[in-house]
């Protein structure tokens, strides 16, 4: 039951019938922490929200939350999303898991296309007044035959962000993964951290001698072989292992490969971007007066922290639009006495 008493709506192929004549306030793209905490704060002011999450989006793979406040650093991103998935059901939101596929703009309100089930698949139409995009981004990983390899050791010593785990590199052997040249750069940053910079291009590209230079001029050796595979125990990368036999000793990694961004279902709406990120303004609201982006979709900082502000934000601005053009309300109870 929620706060109102009302059951808990989590939605499935054998519920979702009820809710296809609705109109929710807002339809949520992104089950992570800001399409959350977007969602807990909606309800919170009585509006009506559906949650529709993909599933294994960014957040899900953190494997401890070392830079988030009040919570136990070696809490998994998993869990701190569980709670997150029930305390916005305790309040009311209902919640999904599907791809949303398309988004239309109907005028007063948005029809969303949803894609349920992998096998047997359905496809309900919901619809809103408002839509946020909190569907994020996906790091891209180096592509190895055994991808079970990578995933043994990426979001744990191997990692995304250095913004979030820079600290955990600190003065350690530190192998940098790159797809294009301009990633290199990301090497005179990461010495902030650590000076033993090893960078390894997997063969993806060709390496222009001013970069090798500068490379060199700061003694960090240049791997331009392909990856053959990562080695390693319990998690815990101790090296790489190149086609050639070249083998690599290393402490932590960094993956500086670029991300895919889980944004196709607004393709066709004209949206102001910078890039792939959608611009917004100091609320969350795109150049759609009701369309906000959240967290890793939107320009900005790529940080569970600020995905968690920018859901609260969108929510904030949601209700205060809806507020003002509705008329204030009269209770009937006040004038009864």
């Amino acid at each position: 039951m929620n706060l109102n008493g009302d059951p808990l709506m989590k939605l499935s192929k054998k519920n979702l019938d009820t809710k296809l004549d609705h109109v929710y306030d807002v339809i949520i793209v992104g089950g992570g922490a800001g399409g959350l905490s977007a969602a807990i704060y909606l309800q919170r002011y009585r509006l009506s929200c559906l949650v529709i999450e993909k599933g294994r989006g960014r957040s899900f793979w953190m494997q401890d939350l070392r830079n988030y406040v009040g919570v136990d650093p070696h809490m998994p991103g998993r869990d701190l999303l569980k709670q997150g998935q029930n305390h916005a059901l305790g309040v009311g939101a209902d919640y999904l898991m599907g791809f949303v596929e398309d988004v239309k703009d109907e005028g007063e309100t948005f029809k969303v296309k949803v894609k349920v089930g992998k096998q047997d698949s359905i496809y309900p139409e919901f619809r809103s007044k408002y839509v946020v995009a909190a569907s994020g981004i996906i790091d891209n990983l180096p592509k190895l035959e055994n991808m079970q390899n990578v995933y043994d050791y990426a979001g744990y010593n191997l990692h995304v962000c250095m913004i979030c785990d820079g600290l955990d590199m600190e003065n350690l052997k530190a192998g940098l993964f790159v797809g294009s040249e301009g990633a290199i750069n990301t090497a005179f940053v990461m010495n902030w951290f650590t000076p033993y910079i090893s960078v390894f291009t997997q063969g993806l590209f060709e390496t222009s001698d001013v970069m090798k230079q500068k490379l060199a001029d700061h003694g960090y050796p240049l791997y331009e072989q392909p990856l053959k595979q990562f080695h390693g125990h319990d998690h815990e990368m101790n090296g790489v292992e190149l086609v050639d036999g070249t083998q690599v000793p290393l402490e932590t990694g960094l993956i500086a490969m670029g991300s895919h961004y889980f944004s196709d279902y607004l393709a066709g709406l004209d949206l102001d971007r910078d890039g792939q990120d959608l611009i917004t303004d100091s609320m969350c609201r795109t150049s759609h007066p009701r369309i906000f982006a959240l967290g890793d979709l939107k320009k900005g900082l790529n940080q569970i922290s600020i995905a968690v502000a920018d859901g609260t934000l969108a929510a904030t601005q949601i209700w205060r639009d809806i507020r003002r053009a509705s008329e204030p309300r009269v209770w009937v109870e006040n004038l009864e006495k």
